[in-house]
């Protein structure tokens, strides 16, 4: 009874995960309802909280789909309750990819769970383990997205509109970037099962590098241009418009001069 009451208190969903949820809805319905003063400060706090729910989500698909995978120390971990604190680097997986979004406007990776793969047998679940949290960002992408490719925009607020294109945008940058299969991303945790030991510990020194090295090169205009050329085309199949998503991003940063196109309330 006791085990059983213990592993109940490990995947109960936490209340720093619950309070973030709230605020989102609350930011949320005053976005959609135009009942904020200042609609822009509405769609920062809910761009924002939206986004810390997805990076919960994003470690939560890769901490559950190593349990079924064997580790079971998962849930002693604090994993599985959906709460940010409990990440093996908090920093690397909410606060940088936030202050990223504040000052980039792109999805950033976020830090890991810890996964003991010594517990994991089978290629096919290592791979499944890495892939899982790139899903869950296309998915929120893909809810996301859903009234633009259903062509039932027809009711929903402009701001609403904009707000959900800026967020669909930054789970498409975090997707895109985290299958990257550069070592450190989870692109390369899939395909990192299936490589020879021998170029795995070539490749393993440089692992904890390689979210840096990703960053520092799209600060290179050859590498920055390919990189959203490849995002506009994934957000246009999705039936995102740019000026939408643009809007959503100019919104988002209240404190700046916002274009008259782009005006709202």
């Amino acid at each position: 009874m006791a085990t059983t009451t213990h592993r109940h208190d490990e995947r109960r969903i936490s209340p720093v995960f619950l309070a973030i949820l709230a605020v989102m809805g609350v930011t949320g319905w005053a976005v959609w309802s135009d009942f904020a003063a200042l609609p822009g400060l509405a769609v920062f706090l809910f761009v924002t909280s939206a986004w810390v729910v997805s990076l919960c989500l994003h470690e939560y698909a890769h901490a559950r789909t190593a349990l079924h995978g064997g580790d079971i120390t998962i849930g002693a971990k604090g994993y599985l309750t959906l709460n940010p604190l409990a990440y093996t680097h908090a920093v690397l997986s909410v606060i940088l990819p936030v202050l990223f979004v504040i000052m980039g406007g792109i999805g950033l990776p976020g830090g890991a769970v810890f996964v003991e793969r010594g517990r994991i047998h089978g290629r096919w679940k290592h791979s499944l383990i890495s892939a899982a949290g790139p899903l869950a960002n296309v998915l929120f992408a893909v809810v996301c997205t859903a009234p633009f490719w259903l062509g039932a925009l027809d009711g929903v607020p402009v701001a609403f509109r904009y707000a959900l294109a800026f967020l669909a945008f930054l789970q498409v940058t975090a997707a895109l970037l985290n299958l990257l299969p550069v070592p450190g991303l989870d692109g390369y945790g899939v395909i990192e099962p299936w490589l020879s030991y021998g170029v795995k510990r070539q490749i393993e020194p440089y692992a904890p590098y390689g979210f840096f090295v990703v960053i520092a090169l799209l600060f290179v205009p050859a590498v920055n241009g390919a990189f959203f050329d490849a995002i506009d085309a994934l957000m246009r199949a999705l039936g995102v418009p740019e000026v939408s998503r643009y809007c959503g991003s100019t919104l988002y940063r209240f404190w700046q001069e916002t274009p008259e196109f782009c005006q709202v309330g």
